[in-house]
């Protein structure tokens, strides 16, 4: 958990850092450091569906080597 409060302050301070050099603005900085990692949530929850639609239509897909039948490689769908 402590890896993960970490980064959240790296990417929160990443993107104050870039609104403000971009345009000057403690505001603007801010608003981007609260709004942008909220909104890239999101993204990362309905790239998360996309990606568990895409990986059932394609069948049973070997992303471990424990669940990969003798052959195939981690991250391979060759059956």
């Amino acid at each position: 958990m402590t890896k993960t409060a970490t980064f959240a302050v790296v990417h929160i301070s990443v993107a104050f850092s870039v609104g403000y050099l971009m345009t000057g603005s403690a505001l603007v900085g801010g608003a981007i450091a609260l709004v942008e990692p909220a909104v890239n949530t999101v993204a990362y929850h309905l790239h998360e569906q996309v990606w568990k639609r895409w990986d059932h239509t394609r069948g049973a897909s070997c992303t471990a080597p424990a669940r990969c039948p003798d052959g195939l490689s981690p991250l391979s769908n060759s059956h």
